[in-house]
Formats: C-alpha cells, sequence, structure tokens
C-alpha cells in the first residue's frame, strides 16, 4: 500500500509541481539524532559540533505531523547508537509514520550492543525494512588509520557477525565505504574483500566537503580520474554479483546511480532535475530543518512551529525561495540520498533499471 501510494505521489508530483509544493510532505526523511561520534574519521569532522538533541517527546510531536508521509527514513548522526534512547526515538517514529523503510548508518564500535538493539528495533518495527549499513572504508589496520580509532575494523566485522544471526526477514545489513583519497587508489582490493563477505548490499559515497561535516576546507576528495576507475571496477562486481529482494532493487538504481555521479564530477553540472525541498527534507538534532544536507541551510526550526512539521513545511518563505534556488539550478551534488529520490522521477532510469531487473 506505502509503494502504491509513493508511486501516486510522484505522478502528481510530475503534473501539478506547484499545487504538490503547497499541499503535500516529503516522502524521504534524514533524522539526524546526535552529531556525537566515537570515530575519528579523516573525512568527517561532525564530532566537533556541539548542539542540543531533540528528546523522544519532542520526536514523538514531530511525526504526529508528519504523519504516513514518510516513506523511507534514514536515522543518521554522528553515531545513532550513541543515544541510549534510540530505541524509543524510532519507536515513535514508527508508530506515527510506519515508513516502509528506517536506514540506520553505523560505524560498529559497539559490538556488544548494536545486535541487540538491532533486533530490537526490527521487532518492535515490524512493517519496515531495517537496513543497517556498516561504515568500513578500508581492511584491516588501514580502516582503524582512516576511521582514527585502533581496532575499528575488528570491532565492526563483530557487528556484522553479530546483524547476521538476526533471524528476522525484515532486517537487511549492509556495507558502505566512503571512498576518499586516503582509499581510493586501494578500491579493488577493498571492494572486493569486503563484497566477500556477502552483505545484502554494498554501497559506496564519495568524500565531499560539506558544511554537515564540517570538512569544507579539508583535503580528503579523490580526483575525477581515480574515482572513475574505482567505479568502473565496482560497476563491473554488481553487475556480476547476485542479490536478491529489496537488495536487488537497491543495486540496480546504484548502478544508475554510480554513472549518474561519474557524470556530475566530470560535467560539474546537475544530470537530474533535484527535489530536495519537494520530496526530502532533514532535521538535525537541535530541530532545524534543511533541504538537503550539501546546502545545509536552516529554513526553520520545529520548535519555532510548535513541533508542527507540517506547517513549518507549507509557511516558512525561505524555504519557498530556496525550493525556487534548487529549481533554477543553483547547485549540483552527488549526494546518494537526495539521488535516489530524483531518480524515482527519471522516466529513462525508471525504464532502464526495469530492464536490468527483468534480465536478472
Amino acid at each position: 500500500m506505502k509503494s502504491i501510494k509513493l508511486l501516486l505521489k510522484l505522478i502528481f508530483l510530475r503534473l501539478f509541481r506547484q499545487l504538490y509544493e503547497k499541499i503535500m510532505l516529503p516522502v524521504n526523511y534524514t533524522v539526524s539524532v546526535t552529531y556525537r561520534c566515537n570515530s575519528r574519521c579523516k573525512t568527517c569532522n561532525i564530532y566537533k559540533i556541539k548542539t542540543e538533541e531533540l528528546s523522544v517527546e519532542e520526536y514523538d510531536k514531530i511525526f504526529r505531523s508528519i504523519g504516513k508521509s514518510a516513506y523511507w527514513i534514514t536515522i543518521s548522526g554522528g553515531e545513532p547508537f550513541l543515544r541510549r534512547d534510540l530505541e524509543e526515538i524510532i519507536d515513535v517514529i514508527y508508530k506515527r509514520s510506519k515508513p516502509s523503510i528506517i536506514n540506520i548508518p553505523t560505524n560498529g564500535l559497539l559490538f556488544k550492543e548494536i545486535p541487540k538493539r538491532v533486533q530490537a528495533i526490527a521487532k518492535n518495527c515490524p512493517k519496515s525494512n531495517i537496513v543497517i549499513n556498516l561504515s568500513i572504508d578500508d581492511i584491516g589496520s588501514r580502516d582503524d588509520e582512516i576511521r582514527g580509532i585502533p581496532g575499528a575494523y575488528e570491532k565492526a566485522l563483530k557487528t556484522y557477525e553479530g546483524l547476521r544471526k538476526i533471524d528476522l526477514c525484515n532486517v537487511n545489513v549492509g556495507i558502505h565505504t566512503v571512498i576518499s583519497k586516503f582509499n581510493v587508489d586501494r578500491f579493488r582490493e577493498i571492494a572486493g574483500g569486503l563484497m566477500d563477505l556477502h552483505p545484502d548490499s554494498y554501497i559506496t559515497e564519495i568524500a565531499e566537503n560539506r558544511v554537515e561535516l564540517d570538512t569544507m576546507n579539508e583535503d580528503i576528495t579523490p580526483r575525477v580520474m581515480d574515482y572513475s576507475q574505482a567505479i568502473d571496477f565496482l560497476l563491473h562486481k554488481i553487475r556480476n554479483t547476485p542479490f536478491k529482494g529489496m537488495n536487488k532493487i537497491t543495486q540496480t538504481f546504484r548502478i544508475e546511480y554510480y554513472k549518474m555521479v561519474k557524470k556530475i564530477l566530470k560535467e560539474k553540472r546537475r544530470v537530474l532535475p533535484c527535489y530536495a525541498g519537494i520530496l526530502s527534507a532533514q532535521i538535525v538534532p537541535n530541530g532545524d530543518v534543511w533541504l538537503c544536507c550539501m546546502k545545509s541551510i536552516v529554513v526553520g526550526n520545529v520548535k519555532d512551529y510548535g513541533y508542527n512539521f507540517k506547517k513549518l513545511w507549507k509557511k516558512n518563505a525561505l524555504l519557498k525561495s530556496e525550493r525556487k534556488a534548487i529549481r533554477n539550478e543553483k547547485c549540483f551534488c552527488p549526494m546518494a540520498n537526495a539521488s535516489y529520490t530524483n531518480m524515482l522521477m527519471s522516466n529513462r532510469i525508471l525504464f532502464k533499471a526495469a530492464l536490468r531487473l527483468l534480465k536478472k
């Protein structure tokens, strides 16, 4: 039912964009529950940002106003599992919104507790696919060096092993690698080794200068040529690796995403219309609302609207002007979360993805 409603929303947006902006809420939400982190990654300084954090009760109010509009919710950080009340937060979000997908990225350092907590989350959210993406950026001690924590790799593997033992059909365990100047030259070995662990999915993103991560002045992004070679290898691996269920769909769209990122980086322009601020939004730990994490422009704070996200989304003047700037292609980026949503609005990509699914 959720998928059908999503399809109808996308059709409505195609036909009546201006009306959609006035009356509809996003389908894709990123909820950053904390900036605290127990990693010290070379590609991320988010742990340096100090801010207040919303309570369980505040999230309950927010998602009461959001209701069932949410199809995909990413619970991000920092490290989400540093929130001792994470299960309670997800529980109130689930009860209010019943999203089809709840995605939780984690560094996996808390290997003794993460599998148990994920199992509890999955049991409490039986109608949602719980996707856990473990962040691993290299193999062995090299991963420890990139992530700034001795033993990070071994702890992540222990978490992975614990997650694989969860006998629930709504739990999917993936591995996520940030491709940066620190590992791009070894990416073939990294991707090969991590995919040999047989995760439900293997995904990557490019290291970027982002306000959200406090990396605007960091030299972390790989050269376009080096990144393209890494992605060509990954595309070959994905096309020759069998995936099942939801992960088959995810990897199909990932193929199109990686091809799109190569083009964006090479041509330095937007290659698809962007629907950030229409179909997607981000709520950061203190309640500020962004249209996307690349621009990181605060269009309002839910506290100033009585925790009524719907009211903020429909009445905020700055939000309207930022939507216009995005529509007029004042920016471009290879951000995965927004790109997924944008690809759903592309007839060409949907057709190619459908053909690829039918062939397998």
